[in-house]
């Protein structure tokens, strides 16, 4: 059977896939052919869908910083940005902020993130505790040494919305969406031969690894690339409060479980201990974990978190890097025309909007040009360089 052949195909069609296809199709140098392959164009259980969907300024780490405050520009944007004719998508972008709140032992990190985050431009406020009580009155700060919160730039959105402004830009600029799995990838002169669940075959000059938090390690390694990505399963609970929480943020407790609005109620979530944290691909909603460890936790950070009603409740998978927690991007040493997208560790729907525009630049300019991801490359992971985060949620 003949294969067909492309310049650039993509593994993995959610948000990460969609935008790099986006702005590859965008790319006024580019004149290649682009596929994107995506197994399930329900994306019923991509992580895209089920994620809470936030953007945050508050990292530790300067590109990771940067990737955001690109982030935040262009979804402010983006129904002008990802326009098809008089289509403008909407994500219903709310910035009520971040609040990471620190004890005493931990303040100093805050004060370091803060003067990075505010060098670089970031709107981040550094709150004393009688500072957040006079703005968050119904917040408990016995324990709180001191807290930061985006006054602006950050906030959360309609993820699935994202993925699908993407994709809906990148169809109307003529790349075509393959729904199929990739079983089999080989090395095809200069290029790859893929082979796909539907019996058809793709050959591609230049090879995209998006493929999350499912199929990312597997696919790099039948190209001989080992990752350190594995399948991180994270819960989403959201309940309905008696009481009226005004100008709630998105809130981060010191322990690293989180709260913010969703509609009229709450949704919240937080790492399991590492000891319940399995490589994983069950879907199963553990509703111990929001009874035995959310709830009391919540409840004491917010009192009027006491009286509350549990809703609805999912469970979505992390691609997570196990080795830094940090994305790994671009070219691998040694695996020429090999791109990666992976490893978000939770930040890809944030970072989708920067990193897709710097992998097609990479793919298109050979290198990083509007913004360098270069901290992040794969080549940090061979020479055992982590890049260290402080502030992973």
């Amino acid at each position: 059977m003949s294969a067909e052949t492309f310049d650039v195909a993509i593994v993995g069609g959610a948000v990460m896939g969609s935008s790099i296809a986006c702005h590859l199709a965008m790319d006024p140098d580019f004149t290649g052919r682009v596929v994107v392959i995506e197994k399930d164009p329900s994306y019923r259980t991509c992580a895209s869908a089920l994620s809470a969907a936030s953007i945050r300024q508050q990292f530790s780490e300067p590109t990771n910083i940067a990737i955001s405050l690109y982030g935040i520009e262009f979804l402010r944007e983006i129904g002008m940005r990802l326009a098809v004719g008089d289509e403008r998508p909407a994500i219903d972008l709310h910035e009520g902020g971040y609040l990471f709140l620190a004890t005493a032992d931990k303040r100093h990190i805050l004060e370091e993130n803060h003067a990075l985050q505010t060098r670089m431009g970031a709107d981040i406020a550094f709150l004393e505790p009688h500072e957040l009580l006079a703005r968050f009155p119904w917040l408990n700060v016995e324990d709180i040494a001191a807290g930061c919160w985006g006054r602006s730039g950050e906030g959360w959105f309609d993820g699935y919305g994202l993925m699908q402004a993407f994709r809906k830009k990148a169809r109307a600029l003529s790349v075509p969406y393959l729904a199929a799995e990739v079983r089999e990838a080989a090395r095809e002169g200069e290029g790859f031969r893929l082979q796909l669940s539907d019996g058809s075959t793709i050959s591609a000059g230049k090879l995209v690894n998006a493929a999350g938090a499912e199929g990312a390690a597997r696919l790099a390694r039948q190209l001989g690339v080992d990752l350190p990505v594995e399948s991180r399963k994270r819960m989403i609970f959201t309940f309905d409060c008696r009481e009226p929480v005004a100008g709630c943020p998105l809130l981060i407790d010191p322990t690293g479980t989180y709260v913010r609005p969703e509609g009229t109620g709450f949704l919240c979530g937080s790492a399991p201990p590492q000891e319940r944290d399995p490589d994983t691909r069950d879907f199963d909603v553990e509703h111990d974990f929001f009874d035995e460890y959310l709830w009391p936790v919540l409840a004491a950070r917010v009192p009027a978190f006491e009286a509350i009603r549990p809703g609805q409740a999912w469970a979505g998978h992390y691609d997570m890097n196990l080795f830094d927690h940090n994305a790994i991007l671009g070219t691998v040493d040694g695996h020429p025309g090999l791109y990666l997208a992976t490893g978000f560790s939770g930040h890809g729907l944030q970072q989708s909007p920067a990193v897709g525009r710097g992998i097609a630049e990479l793919i298109v300019h050979g290198g990083w040009r509007s913004l360098d991801l270069g901290a992040l490359s794969h080549e940090r992971i061979a020479q055992g360089r982590p890049v260290l985060e402080k502030n992973v949620v």
